[in-house]
Order: C-alpha cells, then sequence, then structure tokens
C-alpha cells in the first residue's frame, strides 16, 4: 500500500530485522526502543525518529515487538503509551508471546480507544526476520487483519489467520514453543548423552539429521554447541517465560503437560546456574554439568 506508516516499537533481535524488512517493503518507517544506537541503525538505512505522541499519530499501522505482557501493556497503554496518540482506525499489530486472555484484554483496551488490535505472535528467529520470511500467527477482525497487511507482507513469508479474535493467535504461538521448547531440551539431552557415550559430536549432527531423532531445533542448535558459540541468537531466559505460559494455559485448561515441565524445569536450572542471558542450547550445560562431562570447547 503506496504511503503507509508503520511504527516498530522494540528492536532487539527479532524486531532489528523486522523493521529491515518494513524498509524493504517500501513502508515508511518509524523505529522505536530505549537502546538508541538500535534505532540510529534503522535511521541510518532510511527509517526515522520522533517522539512518541508524534510517531504515533502519523502511524497507520504499529507494530510492537516487546519482550512480554508486562512491557505490553506499559508502551501500548501506559502513562506514555502509544495508543492514545493513534488515530482511531489504525491497528496495532502486537507480536509478543503473551497468554490468550492478556490478548484479549488488549484488544478491548484498543477497540475503546477506537483502534484495531491484531493478535500476531511471531516465528522464524532473526535471520527470517531481517529477510521478511517470518510466519505470523495472526488472530482478529478481518478489518484489522486488512489494515496490517501492509505490514504483514512486508514482514511474513507467510501469515497464518487463525481466527477472528484476539487471543487465538496466542495459544497458537503457545503451541509452537511448547514443541520448540522441548525440542530444545531434548536436543540438550540427546547431545549430553552422546558425549557420555564417547561419541564425536560433529558425527553425531551429520547422523541425526539425516535420521527419523532430527528436528529443526536439533539440527539448528545442535552446532551452537559442537561450535562453543552461545551468543544469543534466541536467550534461555525465554523459556522460563513462553514455557511459564504454557503450563499456566494448561493449568487453567486441566491440562497435565508433564513433558513440557521437565524441559520448563531444566531452563530454569540454565538460568539459575548464570546461563540465563546465553544462547538456548546451553540448556545443553545443565545435563553435562551434573554428570561432570565436558562439551566442546570446555576444559
Amino acid at each position: 500500500m503506496s504511503g503507509t506508516t508503520v511504527s516498530i516499537v522494540g528492536l532487539g533481535s527479532m524486531g532489528l530485522g523486522m523493521a529491515r524488512s518494513l524498509l524493504k517493503g517500501g513502508l515508511r518507517v518509524f523505529a522505536s526502543d530505549l537502546n538508541q544506537a538500535r534505532v540510529d541503525e534503522i535511521v541510518a538505512e532510511g527509517g526515522e525518529s520522533a517522539p512518541v505522541p508524534e510517531a504515533a499519530a502519523a502511524s497507520d499501522i504499529l507494530v510492537c515487538v516487546v519482550l512480554n505482557a508486562e512491557q505490553t501493556r506499559a508502551v501500548l497503554f501506559g502513562p506514555d503509551g502509544w495508543a492514545q496518540h493513534m488515530t482511531k482506525g489504525a491497528v496495532i499489530v502486537s507480536c509478543a508471546t503473551v497468554p490468550p486472555a492478556f490478548a484479549r484484554e488488549m484488544a478491548a483496551e484498543a477497540e475503546r480507544l477506537g483502534l484495531h488490535y491484531l493478535d500476531a505472535p511471531i516465528s522464524g528467529g532473526a535471520v527470517k526476520a531481517a529477510e521478511g520470511r517470518l510466519s505470523i500467527m495472526a488472530s482478529g477482525p478481518d478489518a484489522a487483519l486488512d489494515r496490517a497487511q501492509p505490514a504483514l507482507d512486508a514482514m511474513a513469508e507467510v501469515v497464518h489467520r487463525v481466527g477472528p479474535d484476539a487471543g487465538a493467535g496466542s495459544a497458537m504461538k503457545s503451541v509452537n514453543q511448547l514443541l520448540a521448547g522441548v525440542h530444545i531440551a531434548a536436543m540438550g539431552e540427546a547431545l549430553a548423552f552422546a558425549v557420555s557415550q564417547g561419541l564425536d559430536l560433529e558425527k553425531v549432527l551429520g547422523v541425526i539429521s539425516t535420521s527419523a531423532g532430527t528436528s529443526w531445533m536439533f539440527e539448528n542448535r545442535a552446532p551452537h554447541v559442537i561450535e562453543n558459540d552461545y551468543t544469543p541468537r534466541s536467550m534461555v531466559n525465554i523459556w522460563p517465560k513462553d514455557l511459564g505460559i504454557v503450563q499456566q494455559i494448561a493449568q487453567d485448561a486441566g491440562l497435565s503437560v508433564p513433558i513440557t515441565e521437565t524441559a520448563l524445569a531444566q531452563f530454569r536450572k540454565a538460568a539459575e546456574a548464570g546461563d540465563g542471558e546465553v544462547d538456548d542450547a546451553a540448556v545443553t550445560r545443565v545435563y553435562t554439568r551434573a554428570a561432570g562431562l565436558k562439551l566442546p570447547g570446555e576444559s
């Protein structure tokens, strides 16, 4: 859509790439983050920066890519929130992983202000974010989806329309996070098991990647362990939050999720051991430390 203006709040590993994809899509982009250096990067690439009231008033679409529910509420509806400055009929695209009930609450607040709200969690990682190839799980009224389409087209390879009301997108993201978190924890356990048997982890990666036991997370995260590279593409700290949301949703539904709870416990142990802000492949260390085993690069 020619002339569409988008503000994006939150320029972390995902948001920075999404901002670049929005620029590549030919949209006018205002960037906002507590880290001014990130904002400056986007401005240098053709984006803009302005005070919240000015950027919000100019925006047809606000993409909110903050960490959690607390930050989402503060950014949108806090004392200096964006929503109060947006023009009626504009749309909020909320991408954080949050409980479905929270997404419904935010949608009601937006409606009260005459704004559209799209519950739109994202998946795909930082590389796909920068390539405009995310998977977006969007739920909300058709009017919100239609209004957000220019931004969605720029950011996503596929937009899954999962329901007409906010909350369905967040529920779907929690299904994804349940599987992703469990698979990463299982990857760590499998590599630790391989070490205990004296196997070469490079060979383990090659064999398992072409065998029935593989997973996308195994193939993506195992190299981080083998290369002793825990630069945070996705931090350990994400998983106590996201799997905690899964656990709470399941409890509210009366559903037992023992495998999720086991993975959650391992990520909590990793965070408690000081690995919270490194790559989530570091959950492997929980297993090896307990057994006195050494991973590549460890002495």
